[in-house]
């Protein structure tokens, strides 16, 4: 069981778009569904790179840009 969860339950779909947002964008073949097929390093970095993004976007939001 997963205790993978979004805080804000309506968030859900806007994460979705966001993890094939960022998968497109470094190229990493992401499918809706299973993606089995995929290595840990690829999906490593699909969250790794969504993290950073989040992370520079409250930057931004904080120093008042």
């Amino acid at each position: 069981m997963s205790k993978n969860t979004t805080s804000v339950p309506e968030a859900k779909s806007a994460m979705n778009r966001f993890k094939f947002e960022v998968a497109n964008e470094i190229g990493v073949p992401l499918t809706d569904g299973y993606n089995g097929n995929l290595t840990s390093k690829q999906n490593g970095s699909v969250g790794g790179m969504m993290v950073k993004k989040m992370i520079s976007e409250q930057e931004k939001m904080m120093s008042g840009r």
